[in-house]
């Protein structure tokens, strides 16, 4: 029996895949081909004119998944809570901020009274130092800068943070960090092509190093079959705890 006919366990939602296509009708046919493969899925800001709202509305009531919206919001502390408090009348499960404090504590005051997690970003994983130097950002090794902006974000009440995998160990050694969800995106199966991601790592290692979460996108959604590239991934993450 191959990968894709076998019978699937109940999905993992360790892996959550990205839906970085166009509009509501492609990421509809994605998770049709996908099925009972993945359980958790992300929309992110590029689909937000494509239907992306409608998207994972429509996801989470009409097929049960579970949805990571990647908005990350950034504004006036008023902005953000009202932002935040919008989003969370529709349920979703995790929705992303930038990781400064101020709008951390916003969000959270957003999100009071649901269940909705806050994760704060870090530094995107398509940056490197000189990303940031061009940005004027502080000096320092870029995994001492995450580290830092996680342990800020989770004492203004971050429920969880976004970072690179390849700094997951050393926020989950953060004191900090008891309790609270790590999620990492640029995580790529082994010989899959980085794209416009800087600071990578294999599903194997990600889970290895503490993460809760993988998000993998384009070695799901370009793959000529779907299905079977979760299926591959969901079995490698799978193996690390036997």
């Amino acid at each position: 029996m191959s990968v894709t006919e076998r019978a699937v366990t109940p999905a993992d939602d360790r892996l959550i895949v990205a839906l970085d296509v166009p509009n509501v009708v492609a990421g509809l046919d994605l998770v049709s081909r996908i099925g009972d493969a993945v359980s958790f899925y992300k929309i992110g800001l590029g689909m937000l004119t494509g239907g992306g709202l409608a998207l994972a509305n429509a996801l989470k009531q009409e097929q049960g998944k579970r949805i990571f919206l990647d908005m990350k919001f950034f504004d006036i502390g008023a902005t953000v809570e009202n932002a935040v408090r919008g989003v969370a009348q529709y349920e979703m499960d995790f929705l992303t901020v930038h990781g400064d404090p101020y709008v951390v504590k916003a969000a959270k005051e957003g999100a009071s009274g649901s269940e909705m997690k806050i994760l704060a970003v870090t530094i995107l994983t398509s940056l490197d130092r000189g990303d940031l130097d061009s940005a004027l950002i502080k000096p320092g090794d870029i995994r001492d800068l995450v580290q830092e902006r996680a342990a800020r974000a989770f004492e203004a009440g971050a429920d969880g943070v976004i970072a690179s995998p390849q700094e997951a160990a050393m926020i989950r050694a953060l004191p900090e960090a008891q309790g609270r969800l790590i999620v990492t995106p640029g995580v790529r199966p082994a010989g899959a092509a980085l794209g416009d991601q800087k600071r990578v790592a294999t599903p194997t290692q990600a889970i290895r190093d503490g993460v809760d979460h993988i998000v993998v996108g384009r070695p799901v959604w370009q793959h000529e079959n779907p299905r079977a590239a979760a299926l591959q991934i969901r079995d490698e993450i799978t193996r690390v705890h036997t």
